[in-house]
């Protein structure tokens, strides 16, 4: 079988959706929402609130066929659902496949309908392998270290109902840092750059000095990535200890 196929990944909302997909083999999406793009393979997304077995993909199948039903049609107990009446692309599938390696969300990042390859699929450890994402927060950590300041990862801050993580927090001296980690993949676009400065000024408000620093800037000058962190940072570091 060849491995450079699209794979289209999809996310599976609770258990009931895996067992119908177990069971009978297909997977629906509103038709307002279908892809344009072809693929021939889905992967499926099982979020948080599958426990244990969450924040993962572990299933696939390849397509056998697309059909435009009614959701009533697919789920005829749920006929007062809001969305009964609407239009979804059935999904068929040849059979469903279990991964010999579960490819896990190890840094937590919110899983949408997005593309990748049968053979990156196969081969990935993390979510972020199959959009051929770089690990610019593991390169920005590493260089940290090296230069002697320790950073927490995916820190959690929350204020009046709101809550973000932090991809690297460091504790200066004098500042407490922010730095964010911007893939091109991840942060592009109007909508995006938006939820980035509602983001900043949310910390800039709890005090935080925030620190974005771009994906070109950590693949070919991370020592310049390091100084920007020192530089808001005031130079003397307390350590790795957490603080609020």
């Amino acid at each position: 079988m060849r491995k450079n196929k699209n794979v289209l990944i999809g996310v599976i909302k609770n258990r009931r959706d895996l067992r119908l997909l177990l069971k009978k083999r297909w997977y629906r999406i509103p038709a307002g929402n279908f892809p344009k793009r072809m693929f021939s393979h889905v992967a499926f997304y099982q979020p948080a609130s599958f426990g244990g077995s969450g924040k993962r993909i572990e299933y696939y199948g390849r397509v056998s066929g697309v059909k435009t039903v009614k959701r009533v049609g697919l789920l005829p107990e749920e006929s007062g659902h809001p969305r009964a009446q609407d239009d979804y692309a059935r999904i068929s599938f040849k059979g469903i496949k279990k991964l010999a390696r579960p490819v896990k969300n190890i840094v937590p990042r919110r899983i949408t309908f997005g593309f990748t390859t049968l053979k990156a699929l196969v081969s990935a450890r993390n979510i972020i392998q199959l959009y051929g994402v770089p690990p610019t927060e593991q390169i920005v950590e590493k260089y940290l270290k090296k230069s002697g300041i320790s950073a927490l990862k995916e820190y959690p801050v929350s204020d009046k109902g709101r809550r973000y993580r932090i991809d690297l927090a460091v504790f200066g001296n004098r500042n407490k840092v922010a730095v964010e980690c911007d893939n091109i993949k991840a942060h592009s676009g109007r909508m995006q750059e938006q939820k980035d400065k509602i983001k900043d000024s949310f910390l800039n408000r709890l005090g935080w000095k925030v620190v974005r620093l771009k994906e070109h800037e950590i693949l070919e000058r991370p020592d310049r990535c390091i100084l920007k962190v020192k530089q808001a940072a005031g130079d003397v570091f307390s350590g790795s200890k957490a603080r609020n």
